[in-house]
């Protein structure tokens, strides 16, 4: 059974810096599109960023939120910097069973609360 885990939300300033992780069980992602959404209260969940099986990154938050690979192939980062209150949102791992991230994910994170505080 696939499984992805977020981890690394929480309280932060406006200014402030998080990194959040998405680790997958279950089957092996390294090759595969990973990406993350979010969604804010009252919102639509919208698309934040991906990574495709080989390493090309798509970032709907330009120039702030960074998409990477971690070490361990089933994971997955999302460096955030510069954090906006705007920013405060539930963000959500996901997983495609395709190289590229296209059309609804395969697979959900349970996910991970980011407050930004003005």
């Amino acid at each position: 059974q696939v499984q992805l885990v977020e981890s690394g939300g929480g309280l932060v300033q406006a200014g402030g810096s998080l990194r959040l992780s998405c680790a997958a069980s279950g089957r092996t992602f390294n090759r595969y599109a990973m990406g993350w959404f979010r969604q804010a209260p009252g919102k639509e969940r919208e698309f934040v960023a991906s990574i495709s099986g080989s390493g090309a990154s798509t970032n709907f938050v330009k120039g702030r939120f960074t998409i990477s690979r971690g070490n361990a192939k089933n994971t997955v980062h999302l460096q955030m910097n510069s954090l906006k209150p705007e920013d405060t949102a539930v963000y959500y791992c996901a997983a495609k069973t395709s190289a590229i991230f296209a059309g609804e994910p395969d697979y959900w994170g349970q996910g991970t609360q980011v407050t930004v505080s003005s």
